[in-house]
């Protein structure tokens, strides 16, 4: 299941900086200025071999002036009511403030799990400053420095200790597909939803935003069995003000880490756009297997090349990764609804593939020996051995003298080889290289 990890607080506390130690990223804006963060921010963290994702609600806080104190609240309540783990940020220097008090006391009604994180701790001096901060009352408080990374060893392993296990019952379900549909809002993801299941159980109009929840629906027919999750619309950071579709953003987030394969649907009379590359990327991100659907497709009008036009721009777009399924839909006509399924079905399968490390050997290896590895600096590279890791994904390890010196192209040659001779259509595949 994923993980989500909401980091509060006040402006100037250091909750991008946090966020970029987390992700390991720059991704966040980092100022003395408060209430820099406008943009939401959404990252992936790694730890102790447990995936999260983490979301700074900083960028929340719209239309305010001074101190930004009703708008932080509502993004409070928001994180509280959707995330796993609460991370609340104070700043040591500042001490307790009478806001830290309000959302101390916010957070101690709910049921969620809280961990107050001091910031600004950077030496030994302050370190005892931060056992103050207990008298917020909330059990787990970490003293870090955002800055340099102190403590935030100790910090990340109370995070995935806490986060919640799953039940007997639930891991059963997991074994059932779970096809994610995703696209930007009005590009009839709730429409193709209806037509799979033959009713209206979801709303549909022609406004943008009418679907604010992941609906799960069951679907056993036809030899198939799956649940299909209809989320809602993955709009322009720009376009979100309202708090109710920042919740509905995070569901939709939450609802791409717990797929197995993602349907992104495409307005065809909108074509190929920024938002939807976007979207394709997070799922990379993610690692979940991807089918791209081009809805509306009845509206086009078409001549022998529309088709093929189409699907050059969008691989176009979406390079370097090319390999995946396109399937040319219409909810209102049902054309090719039950084509878009089973290629979903194909890319879990797809995204389940297993390869013995002596078929591997055996396969690869002496495609590397006729195109080997550049040399680099007088130094040549050997590979002599790869296997694929047990991971959810596919992941291939190249064991060689001097993984060093690999550069990309290399590696993306290796993942096309092994494209070649199997079939990972939809599917992301990671090379990794390791020092034999």
């Amino acid at each position: 299941m994923g993980n989500i990890v909401a980091v509060v607080g006040r402006p100037n506390v250091g909750k991008s900086t946090l966020f970029n130690r987390l992700t390991g990223t720059r991704q966040a804006i980092v100022d003395e200025l408060a209430g820099v963060t406008r943009d939401r921010l959404y990252g992936k963290a790694f730890w102790n071999g447990v995936d999260f994702s983490v979301i700074d609600t900083g960028g929340y806080a719209t239309n305010s002036d001074d101190i930004f104190e009703e708008e932080i609240r509502k993004q409070v309540l928001i994180a509280i009511e959707e995330a796993d783990i609460i991370v609340f940020v104070v700043d040591v220097l500042t001490g307790i403030t009478d806001y830290d008090e309000g959302v101390a006391e916010i957070l101690r009604r709910s049921n969620k799990e809280v961990i107050v994180v001091v910031n600004k701790v950077d030496n030994n001096d302050r370190l005892a400053e931060a056992s103050y901060f207990y008298a917020l009352g909330l059990e787990n408080v970490f003293p870090i420095s955002s800055i340099n990374g102190s403590g935030t060893g100790d910090f990340l392993d109370k995070v995935v200790e806490l986060f919640p296990k799953g039940t007997d019952e639930e891991e059963d379900l997991l074994n059932i597909p779970r096809f994610t549909i995703v696209g930007r809002p009005n590009a009839g993801k709730s429409s193709i939803v209806n037509a799979f299941i033959g009713e209206e159980r979801n709303i549909v109009t022609p406004i943008s935003g009418t679907t604010r929840d992941s609906i799960y629906t069951r679907y056993n027919k036809f030899g198939h069995d799956f649940f299909l999750v209809d989320t809602a619309g993955l709009r322009k950071k720009t376009k979100v003000h309202e708090d109710l579709e920042f919740y509905s953003v995070m569901r939709a987030i939450r609802a791409i880490e717990n797929s197995d394969v993602c349907l992104l649907m495409i307005d065809a009379t909108r074509g190929m756009e920024g938002q939807d590359q976007k979207i394709f990327h997070l799922i990379q991100q993610n690692k979940k297997g991807i089918v791209v659907l081009v809805n509306k497709w009845d509206l086009i009008e078409k001549d022998t090349h529309t088709t093929k036009q189409f699907e050059a721009e969008i691989r176009e777009s979406m390079a370097p990764y090319t390999d995946f399924p396109i399937i040319f839909t219409s909810a209102l006509t049902k054309q090719r609804i039950h084509k878009s399924i089973e290629k979903a079905q194909e890319v879990f399968e797809n995204k389940k593939r297993k390869i013995t490390t002596s078929v591997l050997n055996e396969t690869i290896l002496p495609l590397i020996e006729k195109y080997p590895p550049p040399a680099t600096k007088g130094k040549f590279i050997k590979i002599k051995y790869v296997t694929q890791l047990p991971t959810p994904s596919p992941t291939f390890a190249f064991f060689c003298n001097l993984p060093q010196y690999i550069k990309e192209p290399y590696k993306r040659f290796l993942e096309n080889k092994i494209r070649e001779r199997w079939d990972f259509t939809g599917v992301q595949i990671q090379v990794v290289l390791r020092k034999k």
